[in-house]
């Protein structure tokens, strides 16, 4: 029985990324693969249905792709539906929303999470959230471009020279660097730090200056190569020391955050007081909370002459150039629990392959991931 594959238009508020685009469908070919994709699924993202027919695609209505496919590709994996026990692969946050979890077990579907990839070498391509990390931070500069009142590059002119913005970039993850390396193009003078010390040489070789920061000898990278929670006592030596540099800069873009967790609160009201008024913050852990105390999500916040900006899912508003990306990445995973053209999760399984352990949420009517299925003991008639 060949392999099918089905894309639905994606259903959360906003979204206007698709799981999947032409670009991918090669390697689905070589994977023998059937594709089913939704009327209008990529329409949002500049994507017509002709260009999905014209590389072999069935185009149908989304009850058909759910029918004919075994497995659904997702942006953001939505709640079981159907009588068909389906494979779903994408993002579904399993570490804040397990009770997903637990109706996929129900239901007796499948699901995978993009999210927990986990951050090796041969899974580099799979690494979704990574790619969608990149574009974020391109996407906060241009933000605070957009917001600032005044020019980011020095310019000499017949007025008078006008000095480069002081640009701050708080968090060396992929969002951050790629924020470096967008405010440097544009022509800001950059600093950025990272409570990780082992990023320093990533962000000089960007040119920017590495804000050296005593944290009291607080160790801070956890398991793959993530910032992992610093205590109140150590944030608290943080803030101290960031407010001085903080307050000579025009815009602070954050980006930390911890998997499954609040995202640390870096900069207090009375840090956002002393910048000068018309400076701009980008909290790019607005999602999560935000790193900064005024953050509210998906709105624009002005204290003291600062304006805050908690922008949600950046990747969103560059569908076009974030579903190639995305859709590259899902295919390479689901390349890799395909053999001779069958799903092959048993095998891989009883290999051990890190890839699918990490990354598989619910299998035949149980919630199999470890700290997932902990997360949701307390829920009531669910098989776990």
């Amino acid at each position: 029985m060949a392999l099918t594959v089905g894309v639905l238009k994606e259903t959360v508020p906003e979204e206007r990324r698709v799981a999947l685009t032409p670009k991918a469908f090669d390697v689905l070919k070589k994977l023998g693969a059937e594709v089913w994709v939704e009327h209008d699924a990529g329409a949002e993202a500049g994507i017509p249905d002709a260009a999905y027919a014209a590389k072999g695609a069935h185009i149908a209505s989304a009850d058909e792709v759910r029918e004919h496919a075994a497995v659904l590709l997702h942006v953001r994996v939505p709640l079981p539906e159907g009588s068909k026990a389906h494979v779903s692969i994408g993002f579904c946050d399993p570490l804040s929303n397990p009770d997903l979890a637990a109706k996929f077990a129900a239901a007796g579907a499948t699901l995978f999470s993009m999210e927990l990839v986990p951050r090796i070498s041969r899974a580099q391509s799979m690494d979704a959230l990574s790619s969608m990390a990149s574009i974020a931070g391109y996407k906060a500069v241009i933000l605070a471009a957009n917001t600032l009142p005044r020019l980011l590059p020095m310019m000499t002119t017949a007025a008078g020279t006008i000095p480069p913005a002081r640009i701050l970039v708080i968090g060396a993850g992929v969002a951050g660097l790629q924020a470096i390396a967008t405010a440097r193009r544009l022509g800001a003078v950059v600093s950025g730090f990272d409570v990780r010390a082992a990023v320093k040489e990533q962000i000089e070789s960007l040119g920017a200056k590495y804000v050296n920061i005593n944290l009291g000898g607080a160790k801070a990278e956890g398991e793959g190569g993530y910032a992992k929670a610093l205590d109140e006592e150590t944030l608290r030596l943080q803030r101290q020391q960031m407010a001085t540099f903080m307050s000579e800069q025009n815009v602070v873009i954050t980006t930390a955050a911890i998997p499954g967790k609040r995202a640390p609160i870096l900069i207090t009201r009375e840090m956002v007081h002393a910048m000068a008024p018309g400076s701009v913050i980008v909290d790019l852990a607005a999602e999560r909370g935000g790193n900064c105390e005024l953050t509210k999500c998906g709105e624009t916040v002005i204290e003291h002459g600062v304006t805050i900006l908690g922008p949600a899912n950046l990747a969103s508003t560059v569908p076009f150039h974030a579903s190639q990306m995305y859709g590259r990445n899902v295919v390479t995973f689901l390349k890799h629990l395909v053999k001779d053209g069958q799903l092959n999760i048993d095998a891989l399984l009883d290999a051990k392959d890190e890839i699918t352990r990490e990354t598989l949420i619910a299998y035949r009517g149980e919630v199999v991931h470890p700290v997932v299925h902990a997360m949701i003991q307390p829920l009531l008639g669910v098989n776990v």
